[in-house]
């Protein structure tokens, strides 16, 4: 007799269900994506005990009819692909045909669904088999409710966790899929308290808000990119805002949630040296491409997915994300200000088309006819905010509505040409049908506003005579950051370690290391791309002696050594001798920075020679910058600062820590207690 048997019905649903429904949020995930592709948009989300006692989830679909809610829990029954020529056009988020059944093997499962035309079916099921099947009352959508999760598979409940890390599954779970589908409003509840709720009006900002907290919602900024094959569109979080783990990379292709590491390592690798080591970003990214292109029938849990060109796609995610930081000012401010900081709801705005050029030299006092002109400008303001804008007076209660003092820049960003507020109408206001007699420049008028009022007309690149540089274009390439990095005065130094800078934005403090080792990584990195053809030849040869394994490498990758200047010659077993260098190297420093660019190969199980080049220059530039406790003239700050602006990105050092933090004018005037 044979030893191989069929096995039944439902044991093979079970070992589905062992891929399919690892967890609760396995159930969760199931569900709602199947809410999702009846085109709903209203969900909402049930549970209790983390989803262990019951797991119930509520849409406002197609429904379904009596024959199709019998059907869908049969194995393999799907509405979603008809022939295998459907298996390459994918564009819903189930497809095979095994979540349903699944759920039921190893639940107590409830469906109320409808079409809306004509009664509402009710289907019972317990372990897989149909206990019940009735007519309902007429409704437009499903209602699912699974209980006892996992009640016939106790070796399979032995190993669920506790209740808070399953809820937390659950919760990060529908955080993605709220984020994959702004348009839909979703609830999801525990024990009766609500978690997360989404007002499905489309805009990802608002879920991300929800998610992640307003304050840090404001912290992120869009990113777009178009190629010939792929869409991006999402949200980055300023470097500033960081996690210890990839978590908080959500990644969507064609609106499917997945968990990809190349597509997470590009994103990672688009900030480049923007992020401390061991910190990773918060991102939002949606990509849409040919279903052709894509493989989602990895695994049954769908999450994991191929892509036809892959390393397309993940070069043109890098050099989008840092085209988005290409012209964004990064200077970062201490969270506690950043927090407590008020924002009034509208954009402060002042037309000063009729302004002069400015003469460049310190503005003086304020004339008696531009003084006039200003407090006619400010007080229509006020008229005109309190008129036109009562959530003014709910934002700022502990001041019994009055409109607060602030400047533009706390309006947020301002619009980049003047013209009518187009709420409110409100424009400055003339003088018999004549500019105002102003005929300073907007730089000079705001500084000396600022003096007599506190007040601020522009915006902070405005003042400082540096408007916002465009991006390169999309081959990402960067320029040096004068236009996002203002002029700096030095003030002096403190503790040997930081230099304290002023313009007429406040106050900057600037780590002197962090500074002086971007400005020599950007001067090693382009040396290392471009070697020159001049070298420099050693009076005393340099010989350099490795392990047996270590030459063998050195052998297999002379060739790239070679393309950074590097080139070394057998000299007896496993030892190499150098006999000249490039030009640029430091003198004195050449055995090691040759010792230091080595070890990077060695250290490498792969050659990258874009990585091989980074990291020596990572190198190079920290061993050779100025340390902590080591003493400037007022000259050399100065020097140091206008080097810095002249990088292309002078807002942290390579490994990623900041180099500069701004304390505003406005923000120091608080602390002393000169505005309130």
């Amino acid at each position: 007799m044979g030893k191989i048997i069929q096995l039944g019905d439902s044991i093979a649903d079970k070992i589905a269900a062992g891929e399919v429904v690892e967890r609760p949020a396995s159930v969760v995930k199931e569900l709602v994506e199947n809410a999702i592709d009846a085109n709903s948009t209203v969900i909402e989300v049930e549970v209790e005990e983390a989803g262990l006692a019951k797991i119930r989830v509520i849409d406002n679909g197609e429904g379904m009819d009596e024959e199709d809610v019998v059907m869908a829990f049969e194995r393999h029954a799907t509405s979603k692909i008809k022939d295998e020529a459907d298996l390459f056009r994918i564009r819903t988020l189930g497809f095979r045909g095994e979540a349903l059944p699944s759920i039921a093997s190893v639940s107590r499962m409830e469906v109320v669904t409808g079409t809306g035309e004509g009664p509402g079916s009710r289907l019972v099921l317990e372990g897989g088999k149909k206990v019940l099947l009735e007519r309902a009352s007429s409704r437009k959508g499903t209602d699912i409710t699974v209980s006892d999760l996992f009640f016939n598979t106790p070796a399979r409940l032995k190993y669920v966790k506790t209740i808070h890390t399953e809820l937390a599954h659950i919760t990060d779970l529908m955080n993605r899929l709220a984020l994959s589908r702004p348009h839909i409003a979703m609830k999801l509840s525990h024990n009766g308290k609500v978690l997360l709720q989404t007002n499905g009006n489309g805009d990802p900002r608002q879920v991300l808000a929800a998610i992640y907290g307003v304050a840090n919602a404001r912290k992120m900024i869009p990113v777009r990119g178009e190629h010939l094959d792929f869409r991006l569109e999402g949200y980055l979080s300023l470097p500033e805002l960081t996690r210890s783990s990839r978590n908080s990379i959500s990644v969507f292709v064609n609106g499917r949630y997945v968990k990809n590491y190349g597509i997470s390592n590009a994103v990672i690798q688009g900030y480049h040296t923007l992020l401390p080591v061991g910190r990773f970003p918060v991102a939002y990214l949606h990509l849409t491409m040919d279903p052709e292109l894509l493989d989602v029938n990895v695994h049954p849990a769908k999450l994991e997915i191929r892509v036809s060109k892959e390393r397309e796609l993940y070069e043109f995610i890098e050099r989008s994300i840092r085209s988005a930081f290409q012209d964004k000012n990064l200077i970062p401010r201490p969270a506690e200000q950043v927090k407590s900081k008020p924002r009034p709801s509208r954009q402060l705005q002042f037309q000063l088309d009729h302004a002069g050029k400015g003469s460049g030299e310190r503005p003086g006092p304020l004339t008696k006819e531009e003084r006039e002109t200003v407090k006619r400008w400010m007080e229509d303001l006020k008229k005109d905010m309190e008129r036109e804008d009562p959530l003014i007076r709910e934002e700022y209660p502990e001041k019994g509505g009055e409109v607060p003092r602030f400047s533009g820049e706390e309006a947020g960003a301002l619009p980049p040409e003047g013209g009518l507020f187009p709420e409110t109408g409100f424009h400055p206001p003339e003088t018999d049908g004549h500019p105002p007699e102003i005929s300073r420049g907007p730089a000079d008028v705001d500084e000396a506003v600022k003096k007599e009022t506190g007040l601020s007309f522009l915006r902070e690149e405005e003042a400082a005579g540096s408007p916002a540089q465009e991006p390169d274009g999309a081959d990402g390439g960067e320029e040096p950051a004068e236009g996002r990095f203002p002029p700096l005065y030095p003030i002096g130094q403190m503790h040997g370690t930081y230099l304290l800078a002023e313009n007429e934005n406040g106050l900057y403090i600037i780590d002197q290391h962090a500074a002086q080792e971007r400005i020599k990584y950007e001067y090693y990195y382009e040396k290392l791309g471009h070697p020159p053809d001049e070298w420099q030849e050693l009076l005393f040869p340099i010989t350099l002696e490795f392990s047996n394994q270590e030459a063998v490498k050195i052998e297999e990758n002379l060739p790239e050594l070679k393309k950074i200047g590097l080139n070394l010659e057998p000299f007896g077993t496993n030892a190499y001798i150098i006999r000249s260098h490039p030009a640029w190297f430091p003198k004195g420093s050449e055995k090691e920075l040759i010792e230091d660019m080595i070890d990077q190969v060695l250290s490498m199980k792969k050659i990258d020679y874009r990585r091989l080049r980074e990291e020596a220059a990572i190198t190079m530039s920290c061993k050779r910058s100025i340390k902590a406790n080591h003493r400037l003239r007022k000259e050399e700050i100065q020097r140091l600062l206008d080097d810095l602006r002249q990088t292309k990105n002078p807002f942290t050092c390579p490994h990623g820590r900041p180099v500069i933090v701004h304390f505003s004018t406005r923000e120091l005037e608080k602390m002393f207690k000169r505005i309130m």
